[in-house]
């Protein structure tokens, strides 16, 4: 049953649009309506509005934080607490709100890394930064993160289902970026500060 519960929780958060419901408040236009169509942080700022991207950054990744602090706070298990840390990035790249079209699921991931161990967060997001500011490539860097999350996380926790549920995780954000992907191939991938990056 807990998992069950941990599972839909997680979900539910998961699903709340952050990129959508700010634009709106910020009286920006719809993030799906231009640049890369994607309803995240990134998008966002291309609106031109900074404090409405940082803050659906911050909404995105706090959700895949608070669904595992809620779930360990009702006194869930290790695995249901795991679980519902990765029910929420589903929720965020496949949101019920949205007709199951969500955003690439950076933001969120790190939030559920962080539930996990702030070490494996920071050091994550280090690496993130790293290619970033070499590259100017904010989807490359989002790859190399995402291809290194599992290996520290048994690094750090030498914990088998942990590293599964992350595992699992950044498969799927891998596979969102499959665009990104094939513009950096054909090297027509926008940088950041770039009109094209997405």
């Amino acid at each position: 049953m807990n998992l069950l519960v941990s599972a839909v929780l997680g979900y539910l958060l998961g699903s709340v649009p952050f990129a959508v419901i700010v634009s709106r408040a910020f009286r920006l236009a719809d993030p799906r309506s231009f640049g890369s169509g994607n309803p995240g942080a990134t998008n966002v700022l291309r609106s031109g509005s900074k404090a409405a991207a940082l803050l659906t950054l911050v909404g995105d990744a706090a959700k895949g934080w608070l669904a595992m602090f809620v779930a360990m706070k009702v006194g869930a298990g290790e695995t249901a607490i795991a679980v519902a840390g990765l029910a929420a990035f589903l929720g965020h790249v496949f949101p019920f709100t949205l007709g199951f079209k969500g955003g690439k699921g950076v933001a969120t991931a790190l939030g559920v890394l962080l539930g996990f161990s702030g070490a494996l967060a920071g050091i994550t997001a280090g690496i993130w930064l790293a290619v970033v500011v070499f590259t100017r490539y904010s989807s490359l860097a989002a790859l190399v993160a995402a291809a290194a999350a599992p290996f520290l996380s048994w690094w750090l926790l030498g914990k088998a289902e942990i590293t599964g549920m992350v595992t699992v995780m950044c498969a799927v954000l891998i596979y969102r970026h499959k665009s990104n992907i094939q513009k950096l191939l054909a090297g027509s991938e926008g940088r950041v500060g770039g009109r094209k990056q997405g």
